[in-house]
């Protein structure tokens, strides 16, 4: 799932690695998603270590019964160069690069940062560390880092605040 939404969420500006914390809009979406969660059956909760993630998990845990274990590898890609500028500020000085970006184009790398094969490698790396673990778990991270797991997205490319998104339980796994 996607942390809670944060003021630079609602600007369309780029986080990345800048640890930005959770609007109260945000802390109400964590919240409800909780309640919902409740009695879910959840055995595990895993969350990326900036804030935004991590008050997300708090919440959620605090309501399930689970402490977070926090996973460097879950983080948000590095924007470099975007961290903290506007959307609109990007697409005004690099179109094409802002392209690029949003359709996940092979090869690119935000300038002064992370390539997106960079970002997916090391969340694929978490992701088989959470499988390893007691099943089913719930990833607290951020909407780059559920676009880097392919196919979670929605239709445009979008995650949504406090969205949940299921992967497969692996063939391998199923007793």
């Amino acid at each position: 799932m996607r942390h809670g939404e944060t003021d630079d969420n609602v600007a369309d500006r780029f986080q990345g690695r800048i640890d930005t914390p959770l609007n109260d809009r945000g802390r109400e979406q964590s919240r409800v998603l909780a309640a919902q969660l409740r009695g879910s059956g959840l055995r595990a909760l895993y969350a990326s270590p900036l804030s935004r993630a991590r008050e997300t998990a708090a919440i959620i845990g605090e309501r399930i019964g689970l402490e977070a274990i926090y996973d460097e590898r879950l983080m948000e890609a590095d924007s470099g160069d975007w961290s903290g500028r506007l959307y609109a500020e990007v697409i005004a000085g690099d179109a094409a690069a802002f392209a690029a970006w949003q359709t996940g184009a092979r090869g690119f790398r935000f300038p002064g940062g992370e390539s997106l094969a960079e970002h997916r490698l090391r969340v694929a790396e978490a992701i088989a560390a959470v499988r390893r673990g007691p099943l089913p778990a719930l990833v607290v991270c951020h909407g780059g880092t559920i676009r880097a797991v392919g196919g979670l997205a929605g239709p445009r490319g979008e995650v949504l605040n406090c969205e949940l998104h299921r992967l497969p339980v692996p063939a391998a796994s199923i007793t």
